[in-house]
């Protein structure tokens, strides 16, 4: 994954402090266009709207339903993408990851296309107007919901990519497909990119902190709700977990419950660590086991409560593990989060 993903997450840099989002402003954040579309989808589109694996990354880019979001449903930021491949072939946009499944990846866009033909808003900026101005690449951030039943915990899920770009189609939707499926709120956040672990986690810290701000109006609950990460994803959670929202620039709130981690070799911790949920392939050479291990054992002598679960056979990337020795660990690990409590 590149040797950048190494990189420790500095503490010691001055950090931005998100000012109030309210989420009234997000219907006016995306526009005229995204508005039109949602209903030009309603009128004709219904369940022919919905996509299949032989549908292109062009009708992604161009769906009624994602309009105004769609490109940040997709890996890679300022890319050319070439619109006609199939979403079967979306493994060649993912290279840190394995095991993608067509099928998978199409079923997470689907429930967002499903939701907004519904009525229901999916994408939500997690920085305000003058925010985005100030700092134009804020306008590359945001978070896609995933509704469970209201007023029931969430959880917020932060992909990998090497910091380089955010695979949401393998390790954020189909998470929260799952996760929301069984009553809880879930979130998937799309993060900065190319700038390293500080200002990605910076905009963890603002998802987290723009969540309890508008917990009420998105009818959600914020006791007890959980971080959930892959690879570089998880190296976001775990610090959030460790030393708290408000050291990442967002205000002060309690930590999460539960940090739930896929293969890192992030090696941070605290004193007071968060209950830890941490899964990892045998054949992983970027996070290999030996490494997830050492964290581990330092969270258990720490008090914290550990579940870990090494798969057979699987590398790096292995996302939810559909048809692999690592399928049904995401049912698991809410099992862990409801259970969980330190």
């Amino acid at each position: 994954m590149g040797t950048f993903l190494l990189h420790s997450i500095s503490l010691a840099m001055l950090l931005l402090i998100p000012s109030c989002v309210e989420t009234e402003e997000n219907d006016k954040l995306l526009g005229d266009r995204a508005r039109g579309g949602i209903a030009e989808n309603q009128r004709t589109d219904g369940p022919q709207g919905r996509l299949a694996p032989d549908s292109t990354i062009g009708r992604v880019l161009n769906h009624p339903a994602l309009a105004g979001f769609g490109h940040l449903t997709l890996p890679w930021d300022d890319r050319a993408y070439d619109e006609t491949l199939p979403l079967s072939a979306i493994d060649s946009l993912l290279p840190y990851h394995t095991n993608v499944d067509p099928g998978v990846v199409v079923s997470g866009l689907n429930r967002m296309i499903d939701d907004v033909t519904s009525g229901n808003q999916v994408f939500y900026n997690i920085y305000d107007k003058a925010q985005m101005r100030a700092r134009p690449d804020k306008e590359k951030t945001g978070l896609f919901f995933f509704r469970g039943k209201p007023g029931a915990p969430f959880a917020i899920i932060s992909p990998g990519g090497g910091f380089s770009y955010v695979g949401s189609v393998h390790e954020g939707f189909p998470y929260a497909e799952e996760i929301s499926s069984k009553g809880y709120n879930a979130f998937v956040l799309k993060y900065r990119v190319g700038m390293g672990g500080k200002l990605a986690t910076e905009d963890l810290a603002a998802a987290v902190s723009y969540v309890f701000r508008n917990a009420e109006s998105l009818r959600v609950g914020t006791e007890n709700y959980s971080l959930w990460g892959s690879s570089a994803g998880a190296r976001m959670a775990a610090a959030i977990g460790s030393h708290g929202v408000a050291a990442f620039g967002g205000v002060s709130l309690p930590r999460p419950e539960v940090v739930v981690m896929a293969y890192t070799a992030h090696s941070d911790f605290s004193d007071d660590e968060p209950n830890t949920y941490a899964v990892v392939g045998e054949r992983d050479g970027i996070a290999p086991p030996s490494a997830m291990e050492r964290r581990v054992s330092a969270l258990r002598k720490g008090g914290a409560v550990v579940e870990y679960h090494v798969y057979n056979g699987l590398g790096h990337g292995f996302g939810s593990g559909v048809g692999t020795s690592a399928e049904g660990w995401i049912d698991d690990a809410v099992r862990f989060w409801g259970t969980s409590k330190k």
